[in-house]
């Protein structure tokens, strides 16, 4: 019996069990980057779960295999190079304090970029995993800073910070632009998609009432800039004349929409009092003699006496408060050397992406959100401190890795 079975033309074949296992490492795989990419939306103590997760996920994958190649390569130096200004900076300071610490975490920081541009570059397929991780967190953090905000249930301050919505963050100012990239998301996909997209403007209703609510000047000003990007960048694109007058329809549609939202939230006094005082250019604590901007002078004439750094967080124990810019804190937290690392590779981020922008591939969508996101948060980085933003990290591992995507195309498309 099992002869003629065996030679039986109708019988199933047998699945094949390599093909199995792959099929069942993909899934793994997909989940195991899935969940970690969902952590980095809740950060309320440190180290937070994600710096958990993702050391271990890092660990494991590097021992199953994960490969550098001469992209990520130029990324990792150019991060390890700037980590290594922040050790000589160290060197500098009397009492290291939390120094080592705060080191160490730039680094691991460092290494999750590089990461996520060899995963990519492995599959271009993870960067939809990555941004529905991304995109269910966001709305989940929003959601609990709404409620926060509301005080919806006993306990529910824990999300907010001095009225301002925070969600699952310590800072509403971390809170506002982790929520640029969802938005842009999904501004992309009600601008290209059918009629069906439109659905999106429920999620991205909730996204842009939670950035509402962490009343972050800075992240209003990102999401106006974002929104002007996508929509220009969508209409260079595109040969259509047809969708040019959809994007200007919809767009119009988006920000009626949106404008209708936010004038139905200032009907509560509560929030129409913090718009009003938030609303504001420039605060008090801005133009004080030891304001915002006076620091900012301040740190320049520090940093050109101290090439090799003041050590990292030693700026606000001196000047009662942080220096509120990266390329200051750079340049005092990281020396001179740690400066010129960070911006050749702001420079790189920008230039590499820009180049392929354009360019239709199946991962160009994820690259055009990621890459109007990433130069809303290079903006922002003029009057705030992103070095150690987990989602920064994320959205430069998302252009290098698309970089890194297109040089293997390109060098595919020259062997043939």
């Amino acid at each position: 019996m099992s002869a003629i079975a065996e030679h039986d033309p109708h019988a199933s074949p047998a699945p094949d069990r390599a093909a199995v296992n792959r099929a069942l490492i993909r899934l793994i795989s997909k989940g195991a980057v899935g969940l970690g990419v969902f952590l980095s939306g809740f950060v309320i103590d440190e180290p937070a779960p994600y710096e958990l997760y993702m050391a271990g996920l890092i660990a494991v994958w590097a021992l199953f295999g994960l490969r550098i190649s001469r992209t990520a390569a130029v990324l990792l130096a150019l991060l390890v190079l700037f980590d290594f200004g922040g050790v000589i900076s160290a060197t500098q300071m009397p009492d290291l304090k939390t120094a080592p610490l705060y080191i160490a975490v730039s680094l691991f920081l460092a290494f999750t970029a590089v990461f996520f541009t060899a995963i990519i570059e492995a599959d271009y397929r993870r960067l939809a995993t990555i941004f529905h991780a991304y995109y269910l967190a966001a709305l989940i953090t929003s959601i609990l800073g709404i409620l926060g905000y509301f005080n919806a249930f006993p306990g529910a301050e824990m999300f907010t910070l001095y009225g301002r919505a925070k969600g699952a963050f310590q800072d509403p100012n971390v809170f506002g632009p982790f929520l640029i990239l969802p938005a842009a998301w999904s501004i992309h996909q009600i601008l290209t998609g059918k009629l069906r997209a439109l659905f999106h403007l429920i999620p991205l209703l909730v996204l842009v009432l939670g950035l509402f609510l962490s009343f972050s000047r800075a992240a209003w000003g990102m999401l106006a800039v974002a929104m002007i990007l996508l929509t220009l960048i969508l209409a260079i694109h595109s040969r259509s004349n047809r969708f040019r007058l959809k994007l200007i329809i919809l767009s119009i549609l988006a920000v009626l929409v949106i404008g209708l939202a936010i004038i139905a939230a200032l009907q509560i006094p509560q929030v129409a009092t913090l718009f009003s005082e938030r609303a504001q250019l420039v605060q008090s604590y801005d133009a004080d003699r030891i304001g915002r901007f006076a620091r900012h002078w301040y740190g320049l004439v520090l940093a050109t006496q101290h090439p090799l750094g003041i050590g990292p967080l030693e700026f606000g124990p001196i000047y009662g408060e942080d220096t509120h810019n990266i390329w200051l804190k750079a340049a005092l937290d990281y020396g001179w050397l740690g400066f010129a690392a960070f911006l050749t590779m702001t420079m790189l981020t920008i230039g590499i992406g820009f180049r392929i922008l354009l360019r239709d591939r199946p991962w160009q969508p994820y690259l055009v959100c990621a890459y109007v996101t990433y130069l809303t948060h290079v903006m922002v980085g003029n009057v705030i401190d992103t070095d150690h933003w987990r989602h920064f990290y994320l959205l430069i591992g998302i252009i290098w890795g698309c970089a890194a995507l297109e040089a293997r195309e390109s060098r595919s498309s020259g062997r043939q």
